[in-house]
């Protein structure tokens, strides 16, 4: 939200063509490299608000689109209609994603690698979760950012089992376990980008190492098996319906 206005938040064309300019100007910039709509708007018609991102790329103020935080069957339409009226195609989805929570590989990630579409991953370490500092008790330190704000809403159980998988794995590559949780993430083939927030320099340096990680076979293994989701309807029986025609050799 930018104002209390009733045109200070959401999606429509009056909104997004006003703050575009309004970022150009405080940044002292002509264009914006990737715009990403933050969330949903059920007040503004799609079709609205993806026009408007097309004559925003077309007017040369932004270079390339995406959105953030919606469901696959969301970002598929919006994909359709713009392909239906040939305007600019979304580039990118911005979305949480980690180790501990991975519900993002039930839908989203196929959809994305599918009509390829990069994904930026936002809190990669489930808000410090998986950095691995709490105690035997599992509580967060005091001054962690998950002890006064427990977010993203995340399985703490599921949490703690791939941190205990992960520490065994951070000493073999005299790494952190926060430097294994994103070098899983950078593992995965879905994953374009992935962002980083820090409070220290140390922070930031540790996080930054995690790109030298190099997971082997035996490593990725025991990740999956400490985090790997339950089967759910209907990927279950697609897997069951489909594995003959999966392995079966395509005709030359």
């Amino acid at each position: 939200m930018m104002s209390k206005d009733p045109n200070g938040l959401g999606h429509s064309r009056y909104h997004l063509m006003n703050q575009v300019d309004a970022s150009l100007r405080r940044l002292g910039i002509d264009h914006i490299d990737l715009y990403q709509l933050h969330g949903v708007d059920a007040r503004t018609p799609i079709e609205e608000t993806l026009e408007t991102l097309n004559d925003l790329v077309r007017s040369g103020k932004v270079r390339y689109t995406g959105v953030c935080n919606m469901s696959a069957w969301q970002v598929m339409k919006a994909i359709g209609i713009c392909e239906a009226r040939n305007w600019t195609r979304l580039a990118s989805v911005q979305a949480y994603y980690t180790i501990a929570g991975r519900d993002l590989e039930r839908e989203i990630v196929p959809m994305l690698q599918d009509q390829s579409v990069g994904l930026m991953v936002w809190s990669p370490l489930a808000g410090g979760l998986l950095a691995g500092k709490f105690d035997a008790d599992r509580k967060m330190p005091e001054g962690s950012r998950r002890a006064t704000f427990d977010f993203p809403i995340v399985d703490k159980e599921r949490a703690y089992a791939c941190v205990d998988a992960m520490r065994p794995i951070a000493t073999k590559h005299g790494a952190s376990v926060a430097q294994v949780a994103l070098a899983w993430l950078l593992h995965q083939k879905a994953v374009t980008s992935v962002i980083i927030g820090v409070k220290t320099i140390e922070q930031l340096h540790d996080n930054i190492g995690a790109a030298q990680v190099m997971l082997d076979a035996d490593d990725l293994a025991t990740l999956e098996t400490a985090s790997t989701l339950p089967a759910e309807y209907p990927a279950w029986m697609i897997a069951r319906q489909g594995q003959a025609r999966a392995t079966t050799p395509t005709r030359p």
